[in-house]
């Protein structure tokens, strides 16, 4: 029996929807389509097995074919499944009892309702297609550098458009504080996790993520891509400055030099990707010393004093030394805590005979006032001598202490022994 494409207007606009779906293959797209027709038929027939249903969505056309057994005249118990005699002759003179007759049923005289019905089917199942594709796509990508556009920008965050046209989101405390985007230019991030709340993806991105820049390192250092050189750890403050602790496990590779690269010509793509954020390559060691030591640089330790328990290092350095150690706004000490994971104190160096003449902090209640002065003891220094030993930046952090008063402190304590 000859049969034809039915083609009805509005099935024809439900097929171009979905034809074009992104992340979605021609197979699953058939297997969608179909299970969507079987829906509508078993809710209008209460079943759809003795249904088959053709699918062709590349030229947006389907046929759907009854198959129902001949039965007597006047013994048809279930329309849906069985034809009489007569009604099956009318198809084809020679129908007989028994036999099965297979005929083309036109879904548009199911009715406005059936379609609607078919619409809706068809449009949650694609959709939840399409999470279930961009999620699984973007799971795997966690702790991936991707490039995506910018398409718009709010004040809490930035969205950006794959190529695929997949929303990325970039939040504002994954931003680099110096990042400044416009629509339609591309912008580099690590996938940082993948939300899928009530099985809707959402995509989150970072570029204050250490393992940014370790991603950035890996692909313009061949030696770590090669497993010749490994990054053992890394502190960020973004767009500011960042230390990266690395280690070679060949002798006759330098893990720093080979990161930094000649004139630092490796470093400087990643730098300028970081809106200029500094970055310090150092030599990792398992030996705490050295490399609280080493995280320190550019000051020169004098010597170090460890408490593994509560992890703490106490730093002695000449004095001209104690503002490299600090950096400006305390961020080389700040970075050298996080990449060291210990608490570090540092402290002027005290020389020979010059403890002999201190003096207890109590005896200048006259000149400093009282609460001033518990402050500072409250931070375990008693003397006059262990407050100038200490760093201006320390006393003005731990004692919460302002500026100008601990200049004052300072000038005054100082004035004692000149």
């Amino acid at each position: 029996m000859a049969t034809k494409s039915v083609k009805g207007p509005s099935m024809i606009e439900t097929f171009q929807e979905f034809k074009e779906t992104k992340n979605i293959d021609r197979t699953t797209l058939v297997s969608v389509l179909e299970e969507s027709f079987r829906n509508v038929i078993a809710k209008m027939f209460g079943s759809d097995e003795n249904y088959d249903v053709i699918v062709n969505p590349d030229k947006g056309d389907f046929e759907i074919h009854r198959n129902r057994i001949v039965v007597a005249d006047g013994e048809v118990q279930d329309e849906n499944k069985e034809i009489s005699l007569t009604e099956a002759q009318k198809i084809e003179p020679d129908y007989e009892v028994g036999e099965e007759v297979s005929e083309e049923v036109e879904f548009a005289k199911f009715g406005r309702r059936a379609i609607l019905n078919l619409r809706q089917t068809l449009a949650s199942k694609i959709l939840e297609l399409e999470h279930d594709s961009l999620y699984n796509k973007y799971k795997d990508k966690v702790g991936q550098v991707v490039s995506a556009e910018v398409y718009q920008m709010w004040k809490r965050e930035v969205l950006l458009i794959d190529d695929e046209g997949n929303e990325l989101h970039l939040p504002k405390q994954e931003q680099i504080p110096a990042d400044n985007y416009h629509k339609g230019e591309t912008v580099r991030a690590i996938v940082k996790e993948v939300q899928n709340e009530n099985n809707n993806p959402r995509i989150i991105l970072s570029r204050t993520s250490p393992q940014f820049l370790e991603r950035l390192l890996e692909a313009e250092v061949p030696e770590i891509q090669d497993g010749l050189i490994t990054i053992r750890r890394i502190a960020r403050m973004p767009g500011e400055r960042a230390k990266v602790a690395v280690e070679s496990y060949d002798d006759r590779i330098d893990p720093v030099g080979a990161c930094v690269g000649v004139k630092g010509s490796r470093v400087h793509g990643i730098v300028r990707e970081m809106c200029n954020e500094n970055i310090d390559v150092i030599n990792y060691s398992s030996n705490m010393q050295l490399f609280i030591q080493r995280a320190l640089s550019p000051a020169k330790v004098t010597s170090i004093t460890l408490n593994p328990e509560e992890h703490k290092a106490e730093v002695y350095l000449q004095p001209e030394e104690v503002s490299l150690a600090i950096g400006k706004g305390g961020l080389n000490i700040k970075l050298a805590s996080m990449l060291t994971e210990y608490t570090i104190d540092v402290f002027r160096v005290v020389n020979e005979g010059e403890a002999d003449e201190d003096i207890y902090l109590d005896e200048f209640s006259d000149e400093i006032d009282q609460w001033i002065i518990d402050a500072i003891k409250a931070i375990g220094l008693d003397t006059a001598k262990a407050v100038l030993n200490a760093p201006r930046e320390m006393l003005i952090e731990k004692a919460d202490l302002e500026e100008e008063t601990v200049d004052h402190l300072l000038e005054v304590l100082r004035a004692e022994f000149e």
